[in-house]
């Protein structure tokens, strides 16, 4: 009998110690950014997504991923300590893209509660002018 009292109580406290784990928890200012209008003549935009770490323990992101080839994110590889803020600067590259409209997404792992968080990049690239229309 002492030995499953023992044991209920040594398990009780694991599921205790499991739960009271301190986590990373990652918030964004805004998930999704609109570079607005832009040329085709400078088809290369950039926007800087701004986060911080509301979690108990240091946040770790293990990759930042595009959706696509003409995307590209630059994130913090240090961890960022709870209370503190950290940048992800994501850049679009237009060229030899067909103007229009655009929405690109970004995949974020973290060691965060939510593990994973989608950020989105959206805009207008705007055709080259025809030098012929302007005479």
């Amino acid at each position: 009998m002492k030995k499953i009292v023992a044991l209920i109580a040594v398990l009780a406290l694991s599921i205790n110690f499991a739960f009271a784990q301190a986590t990373a928890e990652i918030k964004f200012d805004k998930t999704t950014q609109d570079v607005g209008e832009f040329s085709e003549n400078d088809p290369v935009v950039s926007v800087t997504y701004t986060f911080t770490n509301i979690g108990k323990a240091p946040l770790v992101i293990h990759q930042a991923i595009a959706s696509c080839g003409c995307t590209v994110p630059d994130y913090p590889k240090e961890p960022i300590l709870p209370g503190k803020s950290g940048t992800i600067k994501v850049t679009y590259n237009g060229t030899g893209k067909y103007p229009g409209y655009f929405k690109k997404s970004i995949t974020i792992r973290t060691n965060a509660k939510t593990e994973m968080m989608r950020l989105f990049i959206e805009g207008t690239m705007l055709a080259k002018e025809d030098k012929k229309s302007k005479k």
